[in-house]
């Protein structure tokens, strides 16, 4: 599927590999439904990239706010093709710290938004993305979601993190499959050491020793990379049921 033409949802779609995503597509001729809690960052980004964006305030763990925004997308550009799942939260905590046993609110938060939230907008948008014409293949839309090497390599306090990267990671095939007769595929990504916004709060010293933890590039790895291999995944109609890790060869160590 080409891009051109074309109506992408993001979801973290205001910054970060979220944002990476709107822009690369945005370039190649597509138009974006931002989906993010951030108005202030999703508001610059359409005031800069203009009519072929739009922002949704959108929380990934609401139907009705999800609902609303494929609503509101597929109504202002006429409908839904690809759908990118970067919204997520990483907080860290070890299952028993200093204060004692992790509160199992931290838990089902992070799983809540990591998981559940990437399958609520899955789910919402491919709805639509079934009223699509198909293509010569018979394709009508792409899915691609974010994983983590911490769903693999996974360190001490991201017990929770990995666990809900490593759920997407194993509802990508089973959805794919049950997607493949709608003509829908789906793929994930599994990125290592990014510089995005979480990291890039770190002192320049730590993001340079954390790049060096990478086999090669030994450095972190930059949005727009995340972006080229979504594109790419749109693109290319045999590319699906499968994770793809992005993270220069990385496996974290235990800590």
């Amino acid at each position: 599927m080409e891009l051109k033409d074309k109506v992408a949802v993001v979801t973290g779609g205001a910054s970060g590999l979220g944002e990476a995503c709107v822009r690369r597509f945005v370039e190649e001729g597509a138009k974006a439904g931002i989906f993010d809690v951030d108005e202030d960052k999703g508001q610059r980004l359409v005031d800069e990239l203009g009519e072929k964006v739009i922002f949704c305030r959108t929380d990934v763990t609401s139907e009705e706010s999800v609902q609303a925004a494929v609503d509101k997308t597929a109504g202002e550009f006429g409908g839904i093709h690809v759908v990118v799942n970067c919204a997520g939260v990483g907080t860290a905590a070890k299952v028993l710290g200093k204060k004692g046993p992790m509160a199992l609110e931290h838990f089902n938060k992070v799983v809540q938004i990591n998981l559940t939230g990437t399958l609520n907008v899955i789910r919402l948008a491919a709805a639509k993305m079934i009223e699509n014409t198909p293509d010569a293949d018979g394709e009508k839309g792409v899915v691609i979601n974010t994983a983590s090497a911490a769903a693999y390599d996974g360190q001490i306090g991201q017990a929770a993190y990995s666990a809900s990267k490593a759920g997407v990671v194993g509802m990508t095939l089973p959805i794919a499959r049950e997607f493949a007769d709608y003509g829908i595929r789906v793929m994930t990504i599994a990125p290592g050491l990014f510089k995005t916004p979480m990291l890039e709060s770190l002192p320049e010293k730590v993001q340079a020793a954390l790049g060096q933890m990478v086999p090669f590039p030994k450095r972190l790895g930059k949005p727009s990379e995340f972006a080229w291999l979504a594109g790419d995944i749109v693109k290319n109609p045999m590319l699906n049921g499968e994770t793809i890790r992005l993270d220069g060869a990385i496996r974290m160590a235990a800590k």
